[in-house]
């Protein structure tokens, strides 16, 4: 019967961990270039492979019963949002694959580069294009900020080219990667890629559109009817451990008795 409350207890709290990732997609509906998180289950092992002991007769009955749920790695969907007008000319979308590239660190080096589709950028007080959420320079094709001039016209293409005066003064690193797995979310749009993502990066192939943002990417329907079936399955499980309790109780009021 423990064993019972046991996997009814996985139920509840791989359902409530799920709750909490729909929850905070929700709470960015509103966010610009957020795409949301899935949080994924995964069935737990047998009993027999995590104390790796074959031989024990109760093992047939264990799996028979199962071994509850764990959680998996979440996964972030890239999935595209609507593409908003702003007028802004520092503000940008991405419409199709594709990433800009910032740096979060000082020492120029891979792991001090984040992707972001938060196209918000602003220029600091030295010139250089930022992005507005989290302040950090956006990188051109030689991994190098860019500074433009404040009181210049910036007009910038499809293909991320910076035109000021009349020719190219920058252009936006594009990039993509073969596996999205391979991004980790880190707050204010931005996600870290490891080295095999950096080692794959590949020119985007989707296109750059200038006086606007991309929305997010939530579905706040989906989200809504995912968030009521992880609340009912966090009260059926609960509702499970309540028997097993009612079970465990009679068991031993009743087997007390005996004799």
């Amino acid at each position: 019967m423990y064993y019972g409350t046991d996997i009814s207890a996985s139920g509840v709290l791989t359902a409530m961990h799920r709750l909490d990732a729909l929850a905070n997609n929700l709470a960015n509906i509103d966010t610009v270039g957020y795409k949301p998180v899935s949080a994924i289950t995964m069935q737990r092992d047998p009993v027999r492979r995590e104390d790796n002991l074959g031989f024990m007769p109760s093992n047939d009955l264990m799996e028979r019963l199962g071994a509850g749920v764990l959680m998996a790695p979440s996964r972030v969907q890239f999935k595209q949002g609507a593409v908003e007008t702003t007028g802004n000319d520092l503000d940008i979308a991405i419409e199709g694959d594709g990433f800009l590239v910032t740096r979060t660190g000082l020492d120029g080096g891979a792991e001090s580069l984040a992707l972001t589709r938060d196209g918000r950028f602003a220029l600091d007080a030295t010139g250089t294009l930022v992005q507005a959420a989290s302040g950090q320079p956006l990188l051109d094709t030689q991994n190098r900020p860019i500074h433009l001039r404040d009181d210049e016209p910036i007009n910038i293409d499809n293909f991320g080219n910076i035109h000021q005066r009349g020719s190219v003064v920058a252009q936006l690193q594009f990039v993509d990667v073969a596996d999205r797995h391979d991004l980790k979310p880190e707050g204010e749009g931005l996600y870290r890629p490891n080295a095999s993502a950096v080692n794959s990066f590949t020119v985007g192939t989707g296109r750059i559109i200038q006086g606007s943002v991309e929305g997010s990417a939530v579905n706040e329907v989906a989200a809504l009817l995912e968030m009521q079936g992880a609340s009912s399955a966090v009260s059926a499980n609960i509702g499970v451990m309540t028997y097993q309790d009612r079970l465990a109780e009679r068991a031993i009021n009743s087997f007390g008795r005996i004799g």
